[in-house]
């Protein structure tokens, strides 16, 4: 994300005391590196497949055994699709994920997945596009959209730590509804995907 960008955020955001205390503690945000080294949005897709429902810890592991399977380990959707099913066993994969990765790579491949035309869209339609995949959800495409194509915009509403965020810094009895984040947020939305990095942040540090 272009640092000008980050700034117009951060000076929207401090005008709201409750982030610009958070600004002040965590400093710039860092919306560059949650998948380091992946190939793009293709490698971020399948990151983000690899971690689905096992620990970091886990899916790690099996993501550095398939990275290795790749020139430079930088997964490509021509290189996966030639791959055996025992090969993706053999990094750890359950067959239900290397159907997700394999149709990842079919959709990548044939053009359903078109990331040349991404800078043409909006983050909705993008998410449209994205989860035609199967086993990619709304808060997979939400990831990569902040991570990975550095949408502003991004409210991942689906996600149980920003509702923990949103309850600790609007002092809410209860966890809040998607509708409620949306009203809420309705100040600062479009600069949602910054506010959500220091709600995380907000959440960190209860941890």
């Amino acid at each position: 994300m272009e640092t000008h960008h980050f700034s117009d955020s951060l000076s929207f955001l401090a005008k709201y005391p409750c982030f610009k205390a958070l600004i002040k503690k965590h400093g710039h945000p860092d919306l560059s590196d949650y998948f380091p080294k992946t190939g793009g949005v293709f490698g971020s897709i399948v990151r983000s497949i690899t971690y689905q429902q096992i620990s970091g810890k886990a899916a790690g592991a099996i993501y550095a055994r398939f990275a290795k399977l790749f020139p430079r380990k930088t997964p490509t959707p021509d290189r996966l699709l030639k791959l055996s099913e025992a090969q993706l066993r053999a990094c750890g994969f359950s067959t239900q994920k290397i159907k997700y990765l394999r149709d990842a790579a079919i959709k990548f491949s044939d053009g359903t997945i078109n990331p040349k035309r991404f800078p043409k869209m909006t983050s909705e339609e993008i998410i449209e596009h994205f989860v035609q995949i199967h086993g990619v959800g709304v808060w997979t495409a939400h990831m990569v959209l902040i991570f990975t194509l550095h949408r502003l915009d991004i409210l991942p509403t689906g996600d149980l730590a920003i509702r923990k965020g949103f309850q600790k810094v609007y002092r809410l009895k209860s966890l809040p509804s998607p509708a409620e984040m949306e009203k809420l947020a309705r100040p600062w939305r479009a600069h949602a995907s910054v506010a959500s990095w220091y709600l995380w942040r907000v959440v960190d540090e209860k941890k």
